[in-house]
């Protein structure tokens, strides 16, 4: 069985708690439960990581090196600042999706750019929390290849 990695950055931990009206009432550990589900229908085995901690992601990643097959990641706001995770993803040789809960492009206008899209093979946004389960079954496309 495959492993992927699903990167969560800062305030993620609040997921179900912080601003439901744009993030939703399911928290992380909903999502967590929901794609490994998914994953095992698929093939994969799914290890969910979350940090508000620039430098705790770029190392998750530098493990996802020798672990995992894919990335799905949802940097949050180091989408828009982190050259670092940007740099620590080159690194990575499997597939990468970014994911975004809300629209960012009908957000703030420093959120329409992300660092991290140059790296990835897909991104998505505005799915809510739905948009992870379209995230796993990409990586599961693309890992099956």
């Amino acid at each position: 069985m495959k492993k992927i990695h699903i990167l969560n950055g800062p305030n993620l931990n609040l997921l179900g708690q912080r601003q439901p009206e744009i993030y939703g009432r399911e928290t992380l550990a909903d999502v967590a439960a929901d794609c490994a589900k998914l994953g095992e229908t698929l093939g994969l085995s799914v290890e969910l990581f979350q940090s508000n901690h620039e430098g705790v992601i770029v190392e998750q990643i530098h493990t996802a090196r020798t672990e995992a097959a894919g990335i799905i990641i949802n940097p949050g706001a180091y989408s828009h600042t982190s050259v670092a995770i940007l740099d620590a993803l080159n690194a990575f040789d499997g597939p990468v999706i970014e994911v975004h809960i809300s629209n960012i492009h009908k957000r703030e206008e420093f959120r329409h750019h992300s660092f991290v899209s140059a790296r990835a093979e897909g991104v998505i946004a505005g799915l809510g929390t739905e948009g992870y389960q379209a995230a796993v079954r990409r990586l599961a496309t693309l890992l099956n290849k």
